[in-house]
């Protein structure tokens, strides 16, 4: 069974709300875990295109990115980012 990218990136996007009140940026794995029946390949190119579409975006502390929705966070605010 292909998997729906709509579907998909509500599924990521709803789970990223739900954990957001906790954690507000990932890794590239934990996304993995939201499909488990999916190539990691399929997974990042679903999160690559809601990065492009501005819903999530990448953070980088100099040693590792990690992801979260667009504009969450203690670091967004702190950096002026916006």
């Amino acid at each position: 069974m292909a998997l729906d990218k709509a579907e998909a990136q509500k599924v990521i996007v709803d789970q990223l709300e739900k954990k957001g009140k906790s954690k507000s940026k990932f890794y590239l794995k934990d996304f993995y875990a939201f499909f488990p029946d999916e190539k990691p390949r399929t997974v990042k190119n679903i999160v690559n295109e809601l990065v492009g579409d501005g819903i999530l975006e990448y953070w980088s502390s100099g040693s590792t990115t990690m992801i979260g929705l667009k504009g969450a966070g203690k670091q967004a605010g702190a950096e002026g980012e916006d």
